[in-house]
This record gives structure tokens, C-alpha cells and sequence, in this order.
């Protein structure tokens, strides 16, 4: 930020705001480790370590379906706060909601501990991820919302890998219950620091973006705003355009959506199924890491990509490779073919996830681009909570865990159908305002 005249003068880029920007993808990256502590060592011990009984796949899913549920709601209310409080505030909070969880794995006698502990992860994630995408899309340009947010995706889910990779190997070293309370509060500990020392308030990049839009000094090919919604929505009208009333936002909700199906079937059923076939901890955290390596690493390319020819195509096919890999994982057997499987679902996941949000914000005002992103991941985020009891039904009742991965792929194929119909392509130099 400059001074002109005694008025402040806000630069929009990523070079423009290395310092805060490169802040910003280490407070994912710490986010990342936080989630990524509860994906391998759980689950894959949830009967031996915390008394769930075989075959109860509903009681085994319940922390994902709370933590979907809960996360979902907080992203909901991290846009709106975000707008009131700002971004910073929120992210402190975030954290500081984060500092039970360690201690709850640690000391709880039964899965009631579990569930609970995930709550405040749900809580946790959803006001702290926001921020981070929220914050890096204040700073950056039009043109780099593909690159900024398949950077902070790249961040967030290389954190989410390297714990879930770190925390096998450690609770085979200390004990599930130590190794997890270990590994998660350094985590959180070394993310309040770097809050309180470094992290920036970037709300006023975003006020300072809106008043141009509305003096109409903004430059650039011009974004298909909705023309349905005043200058300065309330909560309702931004959720239900979102939800339902512009066929492109519900489009890329319902995807969303369908999309967290995958990775709740990563968090609970990968850990679980790999385990019966015989697989050490270590291994399964290999495969749940090559997932997250691959999908992190692969946004580098993907979001970057969307910036030049647009986020239509990449959403759609990312929808429907993502639903092949998980199918493949049945198809055959051996370490090898699981490994090659779980790459094939984490670039599909690389393809849509981080191209979804920018298309989002692509058509959505920066005067309600907070909450537009807060609503969408709202979506998305109860896709956890919503395809993770999906899962435990389908399986209870047929007795089976591969019923749920069929479930998932036919729900990525269908859903990907829907984002080709209703969604449209959304990047303002491609398909510019008239």
C-alpha cells in the first residue's frame, strides 16, 4: 500500500504483495496440517484405539459428517464476519478455537471425544481456510484468481499430506493418541505466532476495489456480474443467489457439493478399506499423501491454466476423472495400482478445485465477494458432512465398503453433467460483460 496525496493507494498483485502473500500461504499450510492430522491415524484405528464396533459404518463416519456440517456453517458465517470484523480477526479466532483439539485426541475415552474434537476442527477450518483464500483474493489482480487460489489449494492440501504422512509414522513411534497430540500443538502453536507477528488486515484492498467498480474506474475486461442483487446485498440475498437463484452460482455449489464426496471417501474409507486389505499405517498414509501431493501439487498448473483459457472446461473434467480414479481403486489390487489410482483422483481434484472458487469470484462483486465465497465454500464444505453419511447408509446397508465408492463415482459423473449445462465459462476476458 502507497500514500498519494495523504490518501491511501492500494496495489492489486501477487508481486505487488509478496511479503503478506507468501505470509498468507504458510497460515494455509498450517491450516492443512491441522486437517490433515485427523485423515490417516484415526480412522484407521477408530475400533482398536477408540471402541467403534466392525461393520457400525454409520457411528464410523459420524466425525466427518460433523466436521462437513460444521465446517460448512462456519465458512457461512467467516464471509459475513469477515466483512464486519475483517480478515485478520477472524483468523485469530480460528486458531484460538483450535487449541482443545490435541488435547481432546489425547485424553478421549470413546469416539464421542473424537467427534466432538472434530467440531472444533470443523469450526477451526472453516474460519481460518476462508480467510486465507479470502485475504490472497483482496491483494491480487483479475487475472491471477486462478493462480492465487491454485496456490493457496497447493499450500493448504501439501500440509494436509505431509500430516497425514508425519502422523503415521509418529504414532507408530509414540502411540496414536501422543503423536497426534504432538504433531498437532506445535501446529497450532506455531500458527497463533506467525498470526500475531505477521499476518496483515487485507479488508480494505477489497473496499478500495469496490469503491473504483462503483465510480466505474475498474479496468480491464468487465465481469458478468448478476444483475439481481443491489450494490450492498444482506445475508439472504446473497445465500439464495448463491443457492439457487443464478444458475451458474448453484452450478458451481452443487459441484462443490458433490466434489467433498470424494475427499470425505479419501478420509474415512481409504484409511479403513487399505487397512483390511492388509496395508501397514505408513503405507495408507503414503496413499492418502500421493492424494494430497498430487492434488496440491498439480494446482500449480491447473489454476495458472485457468487464467489463459478459461475455468469452464477444467471444472468439467476434473469432475468426471476425479469420479474414474476413485472407480479404478476397485478395479484392481497391489500398492502400485492403489498409488496410480489416488493420483488419478487427486489431479482430477486438482482440475476443479481450485477453478470452482475462481469462478466464482470471478462473477461475484467485491463488495459481496466474502460472503459469496463464504456461501459457496459453505456448499462445498457440507459436501463433507452430506457424502460422508451417504457413505455409512450405502455401506450399512449393504454391507459393504465398496458400495461407497461406486456411490461417489456415479455422483462425480452426474454432477460434472450439471456443471456442463448450467455453469458457463466465467473469466471477464473470455466471456466479457457487453
Amino acid at each position: 500500500m502507497a500514500t498519494e496525496s495523504g490518501a491511501p493507494v492500494y496495489r492489486y498483485g501477487i508481486r505487488d504483495n509478496l511479503a503478506q502473500f507468501s505470509h498468507q500461504l504458510i497460515q494455509v499450510f498450517l491450516v492443512g496440517l491441522t486437517l490433515g492430522m485427523m485423515r490417516t491415524v484415526v480412522p484407521a484405528l477408530a475400533e482398536s484405539e477408540f471402541g467403534v464396533p466392525r461393520g457400525s459404518f454409520v457411528l464410523l463416519v459420524a466425525f466427518v459428517v460433523a466436521f462437513g456440517f460444521v465446517k460448512g456453517a462456519m465458512n457461512f458465517v467467516a464471509g459475513r464476519l469477515s466483512e464486519r470484523l475483517g480478515r485478520l480477526k477472524v483468523l485469530l479466532i480460528g486458531w484460538l478455537l483450535a487449541l482443545p483439539i490435541p488435547v481432546m485426541i489425547l485424553y478421549a475415552p470413546d469416539w464421542n471425544w473424537i467427534v466432538a474434537a472434530t467440531v472444533l476442527l470443523g469450526v477451526n477450518q472453516g474460519l481460518t481456510w476462508s480467510m486465507t483464500q479470502t485475504a490472497k483474493l483482496d491483494i491480487t489482480r483479475p487475472e491471477q484468481r486462478g493462480l492465487t487460489i491454485g496456490f493457496n489449494e497447493f499450500s493448504g492440501y501439501l500440509g494436509v499430506a505431509v500430516a497425514g504422512i508425519i502422523t503415521g509414522y509418529l504414532a507408530s513411534a509414540f502411540g496414536p493418541r501422543q503423536g497426534l497430540f504432538i504433531f498437532g500443538l506445535a501446529t497450532i502453536a506455531v500458527a497463533l505466532l506467525l498470526t500475531l507477528l505477521w499476518v496483515k488486515e487485507t479488508l480494505h484492498w477489497a473496499k478500495a476495489e469496490g469503491a473504483r467498480h462503483a465510480a466505474g474506474r475498474s479496468s480491464g475486461p468487465q465481469a458478468r456480474f448478476p444483475d439481481n442483487i443491489p450494490a450492498q446485498p444482506d445475508t439472504w440475498q446473497v445465500f439464495t443467489l448463491m443457492s439457487w437463484r443464478d444458475k451458474r452460482m448453484f452450478a458451481f455449489s452443487q459441484a462443490g457439493l458433490v466434489e467433498k464426496f470424494v475427499d470425505a471417501l479419501v478420509w474415512v474409507y481409504y484409511p479403513v478399506y487399505f487397512y483390511q486389505q492388509g496395508l501397514s499405517l505408513a503405507a495408507i498414509g503414503w496413499l492418502v499423501g500421493v492424494y494430497g501431493f498430487v492434488w496440491g501439487g498439480s494446482q500449480f498448473l491447473t489454476g495458472k491454466l485457468s487464467d489463459h483459457l478459461g475455468r469452464r472446461w477444467p471444472n468439467i473434467l476434473g469432475m468426471w476423472i476425479c469420479g474414474g480414479g476413485v472407480a479404478l481403486t476397485l478395479l484392481g489390487s497391489g500398492i502400485a495400482w492403489w498409488l496410480a489410482c489416488a493420483a488419478v483422483t487427486g489431479f482430477g481434484m486438482a482440475l476443479l478445485y481450485p477453478n470452482l472458487s475462481a469462478a466464482v469470484a470471478d462473477i461475484a462483486h467485491p463488495n459481496w465477494r466474502g460472503s459469496a465465497i463464504g456461501i459457496y465454500r459453505f456448499w462445498r464444505d457440507l459436501g463433507y458432512g452430506v457424502g460422508a453419511l451417504l457413505l455409512g447408509l450405502a455401506s450399512q446397508v449393504s454391507g459393504a465398503l465398496s458400495t461407497g465408492f461406486w456411490l461417489v463415482s456415479v455422483a462425480m459423473l452426474l454432477s460434472g453433467l450439471v456443471l456442463w449445462v448450467w455453469g458457463e465459462e466465467t473469466h471477464p476476458r473470455l466471456n466479457p460483460a457487453s
